[in-house]
């Protein structure tokens, strides 16, 4: 066999495996918890995935953020008045950046590529309802048992830094009345923002393929199977891209 013929048929090969591996990983899924699952004679509560095409946010009710007295209730109570808030999680430093997005290009490279970077919670109080807040399209209900809204909010306050009880404040969002937390998880293309949004609504009691979370549209995904009839048809393969 010539030389670049053998060449040729190695590289299809490695194309192939390669190939292979990626769907095999994309198909990866991990369950839901049995004892989070909404009970059939439940009302089940209401959240909320914000999607932009790129970022998700989840919108939770406040007043179930504010039980207690812990980091998160602190966090809800610093915050002006709303009935919701959105909560959001991002890189430290392109996360608060407000800037348009073409002069934020290489912080974002950054943010992706460079392995261990701090990170940011947002809490973004919303008047009124939610859907009068967003633009048609880019809400999606979320349909979650009342212990997986609870083991959601316990998932999201240990994504808060603490010092000395309290959560730790870093700056206003320059975008609404929100606020940033500084965060205990670290930020790079292998835990991105939509990452974040499935590893809560994992712990809500939704399944989650891992490794198709860097997509935004993977979250909405989750959300329609949450409010869907079992069996009923979904685009699983519609994709977006990631966000810092």
């Amino acid at each position: 066999m010539p030389v670049i013929e053998a060449l040729r048929l190695g590289f299809l090969s490695g194309v192939t495996a390669i190939a292979l591996a990626l769907g095999l990983a994309g198909s990866f899924s991990l369950p839901a918890d049995p004892a989070l699952a909404v009970a059939d004679d439940a009302d089940p509560a209401l959240i909320w995935i914000a999607d932009n095409g790129f970022h998700t946010d989840l919108i939770l009710p406040r007043a179930r953020l504010a039980e207690g007295s812990g980091p998160l209730a602190q966090a809800v109570g610093s915050l002006p008045p709303g009935d919701w808030v959105a909560v959001g999680w991002g890189d430290a430093r392109f996360y608060p950046d407000s800037r348009p997005i073409t002069a934020r290009l290489p912080d974002g490279a950054r943010a992706f590529f460079w392995p261990d970077n701090a990170s940011v919670v947002l809490l973004d109080p919303i008047r009124g309802e939610p859907q009068d807040a967003y633009r048609a399209g880019s809400l999606h209900p979320v349909a979650i048992s009342e212990a997986g809204l609870e083991a959601l909010r316990r998932r999201l306050e240990r994504a808060l830094a603490v010092e000395n009880g309290a959560p730790v404040p870093d700056q206003p969002s320059q975008v609404g009345d929100g606020r940033f937390f500084v965060g205990t998880e670290r930020f790079w293309i292998g835990h991105l923002c939509n990452h974040w949004s499935g590893e809560l609504l994992h712990a809500a009691g939704l399944p989650v393929r891992p490794f198709r979370t860097i997509s935004s549209s993977e979250i909405v995904r989750m959300a329609h199977s949450s409010v869907e009839p079992a069996g009923a048809p979904r685009d699983d393969d519609e994709m977006s891209g990631p966000d810092a």
